[in-house]
């Protein structure tokens, strides 16, 4: 049944991560909207996570990019565009077709991933178009394809909820799929569904783990081939399915014998006795899941990772089968769609093949086009390595930002800034790839695009615009088409609209396919106008003539290889592709964190979603900080033979000894040196080409500072006179972390400066100096309004973020109140919140405490009937059920 929604909210897609929720946003007349989970959607039913929840506060056009320009200077489009044009016509005619490429991203829509494929391989003639989800998930398309025969995701998100036991191996589910964590949980709940969770750190998953497996990192193959001899050995393989339906059966098992459970223990670091445990319980669990996702992936041994998962599901028949099956859980919003289309340098249209001849035939035949790419492309690190070395001539880059995202980043920087012709289509003005480009071209963002995306799960939905466009932004498909007629292939690129594309890649799905490709939704090869606007959220496969289709695969046993049969792969372990040495000690680990996604482009504009986590950090076992003098708080300088960073030190229990982990958002736009990217080796698995982004060695000191400050502004600082430097906004300005490794000679001027006061400014400076100690506190108040403040120590400041924030714009008539802004913290009758935890009701780490500790709420329900925090999008339960479980073993200790 429908459920009834307001006539004027629009259901679309929310453009975060691969669950693909479905979205009900209703815009408002400030440009913001009201946005809900749709609870008619299969994947979220009404759920939104943190980020999903807060979507419309990030639609204001700050930093938006809304015309075209060349070389800096505004331009129309028609220019902009008969300059791409010419350009690349240019160096093909001069150096041949692979010369030019794209690099495009899971950020897209399925039609602008299809023009653009079709314009770089069948049109230029060259394959050297790959996604930025070559970094997240081409480990799995390997995997699968190796084993399948094909790039198929076998199974479904309703197997979670019906399985006995899900394995969750290099995924924080709560944290990067928040709302598949909650199904999750739910299935824990209500069946005792059993959880195991495989990861080098604790994180927030692990809070609803039975067990947590924290192996070494890069360990994963020899922990599966373990598993595989174990199911061996007691018997568990169902025989007559290996028989039936799979080959090369033998050797894989051969591999997996080939180290007993002493060796595998040593390279993993977990004991004997867990992993007997572990795989006694696999072995016992006819209805199991295993999800991975990019602790799997991003891997210079991930294709064999994925490999070694599916090999244990195919011994035990455990794939095909509700309940079952190993599951990849995308990063991206649109990586399943760029899958599809293609989007991958070493791939064709519709999970066809370069380098099938028969395949290149049907494709080049339905798109008529003059030749075809015959041999795989450069992948993304090749791809920029190529820039570098001045084999691209001419490179368009699509809604990513490599500067940031790419392993080796200075070196991605420092290709940028050679290449001889460089498009960005983006919406933002400001990034760090967007410097470097001679022609900027203003795109469509989340709201104003009009499409589809393709979910983990194989589910199609439709984003759809809500927002008119702003200035002169248009959509990516445009844009390339309008690239093409001027590059004299008009007749191939005339769309009028996005339904019209829609139609033409679902007719190519089903040319000449008969069953014989998993990826078919020729149902739609005619669809009208009307039918695509009013498409609802449909799973695949959906050829022609069939109402219904299964939307489970291999539950026949029968495969997309040549005869039918799933293949094991052999998969030998392989140590790390960098290991550590005397001088880079430490493995870096990288990944999300939950309220912010990619390069902070947008949830970067909501202060709710800063208010978690407002500044980089590196996270660091307690045995491993204090011999290197870190203490909590400090900053440290990360260091590796590519580049460094500077982040805040957090000392934690839950992170494994010889390991950090560092977020992956910080940017040069919100940090001083926080780019990970360019701390890491750009390390490729050989069969995949998706760089090690999980692991590579660092250095690790204290940042040595003379001083570090915390300050509050109305306005973003247009210039941040410190060696450390993080911005975050807040709800009534900016919030800034500070040091300094050389002290101002006159903090009074330092102030002037930093808050741009001249002497027209008719502001009040309250200070209290404190030369001796280091100690300085100013706030600036224009009237009775305060308008910024500035805290200063020689070590880090300890005054309260969240209540210094609360405060900037408040009225403050009596001396009092003043004082207290200037201490830093709440009086007497106001409680300081403290860290927000829970991000929808901007609920503080001291009020849940305060809850747990005076209120007795010794439950997730208890707190959230009492501070609402953790009743709406779920994805701060781990962090508070954490809380509740610390003051537990406090209080029995």
């Amino acid at each position: 049944m429908r459920h009834e929604h307001s006539p004027a909210a629009t259901c679309t897609t929310c453009p975060y991560c691969g669950v693909g929720c479905g979205v009900l946003a209703t815009a408002r007349a400030d440009g913001s909207a009201d946005v809900s989970g749709d609870p008619d959607h299969p994947a979220n039913y009404g759920r939104l996570c943190s980020k999903g929840a807060a979507l419309g506060e990030t639609l204001s056009l700050d930093d938006r990019f809304l015309h075209p320009f060349v070389y800096g200077s505004r331009t129309t489009w028609d220019s902009a565009l008969d300059l791409v044009a010419t350009r690349f016509r240019e160096a093909i005619s001069a150096h041949g077709p692979n010369s030019v490429a794209f690099y495009v991203s899971g950020q897209i829509l399925t039609e602008d991933y299809y023009v653009a494929n079709k314009l770089m391989k069948g049109f230029i003639g060259s394959a050297n178009i790959d996604t930025n989800s070559r970094l997240c998930m081409a480990s799995s398309v390997a995997g699968h394809k190796r084993a399948f025969g094909s790039d198929t995701v076998p199974g479904t998100y309703e197997d979670l909820e019906l399985a006995d036991l899900v394995v969750l191996v290099g995924s924080n589910l709560a944290w990067c799929h928040p709302i598949l964590y909650q199904r999750l949980a739910a299935a824990r709940e209500e069946r005792g569904t059993k959880v195991v969770v495989i990861d080098p750190r604790v994180t927030a998953t692990c809070e609803i783990a039975d067990m947590h497996l924290k192996l070494a990192p890069g360990s994963d193959v020899a922990l599966f081939n373990g598993l595989l001899a174990h199911l061996d050995q007691t018997d568990v393989f169902d025989n007559d399915y290996i028989n039936r339906h799979t080959s090369e059966f033998d050797s894989a098992l051969a591999t997996a014998h080939a180290a007993g459970i002493n060796d595998i223990a040593a390279v993993t670091g977990l004991a004997e006795a867990d992993l007997t445990v572990f795989y006694a319980l696999f072995a016992a669990t006819g209805k199991t899941v295993t999800v991975y996702s990019q602790g799997i992936n991003q891997s210079s041994s991930g294709t064999d990772k994925v490999n070694a998962i599916v090999n244990c599901h195919l011994a035990t028949g455990r794939i095909g089968k509700p309940g079952t099956g190993p599951f990849s859980v995308t990063g991206q919003p649109n990586a399943m769609g760029g899958r599809e289309v293609g989007g991958l340098a070493n791939t064709l249209a519709c999970h066809m093949e370069l380098g099938d001849a028969e395949h290149r035939r049907i494709v080049k035949s339905f798109w008529q086009s003059p030749g075809i790419a015959s041999e795989p492309g450069l992948q993304a690190v090749d791809l920029f390595r190529a820039v570098g070395e001045g084999r691209i001539k001419a490179l368009w880059i699509m809604a990513t930002n490599p500067v940031d995202s790419m392993p080796e980043a200075d070196v991605v920087r420092a290709a940028l800034k050679a290449c001889p012709f460089v498009v960005v289509s983006d919406v933002v003005r400001h990034t760090d790839t967007t410097p470097f480009a001679h022609v900027l071209l203003p795109s469509l963002a989340w709201g104003e695009k009009d499409g589809t995306v393709t979910n983990s799960e194989r589910r199609i939905s439709r984003q759809r615009a809500f927002l008119a466009p702003p200035g002169e932004a248009r959509a990516d498909w445009w844009q390339m088409a309008e690239v093409g007629k001027r590059m004299g292939f008009a007749d191939a690129f005339g769309y009028a609209n996005a339904a019209e594309i829609f139609a033409e890649y679902a007719q190519l799905t089903g040319t000449e396919n008969n069953g014989t490709r998993d990826f078919d939704i020729s149902r739609f090869a005619d669809i009208t106008r009307r039918d695509y606007d009013a498409l609802r959220p449909v799973q695949w496969p959906q050829p022609a003539g069939a109402d219904t289709a299964s939307t489970r695969f291999f539950g026949d046993g029968r495969y997309f290889t040549l005869d039918h049969r799933a293949r094991f792969v052999s998969t030998p372990y392989r140590a790390l592709a960098c290991p550590t040495t005397a001088q880079y000690p430490f493995i870096l680990n990288t990944g999300r964190i939950r309220d912010q996604w990619h390069t902070m482009t947008r949830t970067a504009k909501s202060a709710r979603l800063m208010t978690h986590m407002a500044e980089p950090y590196v996270e660091i076992h307690a045995g491993d900080a204090d011999p290197l003098g870190l203490e909590d708080a400090a900053l440290a300088e990360l260091a590796s033979p590519h580049g460094r960073i500077v982040a805040r030190v957090s000392i934690t229990p839950r992170q494994r000894p010889g390991s950090v982990f560092v977020p992956m958002h910080w940017t040069d736009q919100y940090a001083s040196a926080a780019r990970v990217g360019a701390l890491i080796d750009a390390n490729v698995d050989p069969v995949s080409g998706q760089p090690e982004l999980k692991a590579a060695p660092v250095s690790i000191q204290p940042f040595v500072a003379a001083w570090f400050g915390f300050a509050v502004c109305r306005t973003r600082p247009e210039a941040i006179p410190a060696d450390y430097w993080a911005a975050a906004l807040s709800k009534s300005g900016w919030r800034v972390e500070l040091a300094g490794q050389t002290a101002p000679p006159d903090w009074d001027a330092y102030v002037r400066d930093f808050f741009k006061i001249d002497s027209s400014n008719t502001v009040e400076i309250l200070a209290y100096r404190d030369d001796r100690g280091g100690q300085h506190r100013f706030a600036i108040f224009d009237g009775d309004q305060l308008t910024g403040a500035l805290f200063v120590a020689p070590s880090p400041v300890t005054v309260s973020r969240t209540f210094a924030a609360d405060k900037l714009g408040g009225l403050f008539q009596g001396t009092s109140g003043r004082l207290r802004v200037l201490a830093g913290r709440a009086g007497a009758t106001e409680r300081d919140r403290g860290a927000i935890v829970c991000a929808c009701f901007e609920i503080g780490f001291n009020q849940i405490v305060d809850a747990v500790t005076r209120g007795g709420c010794m439950s997730l329900d208890a707190v959230g009937a009492a501070l609402k925090a953790g009743t709406n999008c779920g994805s701060c339960r781990p962090e508070i059920g954490s809380i509740i479980h610390d003051h537990a073993i406090s209080k029995a200790s």
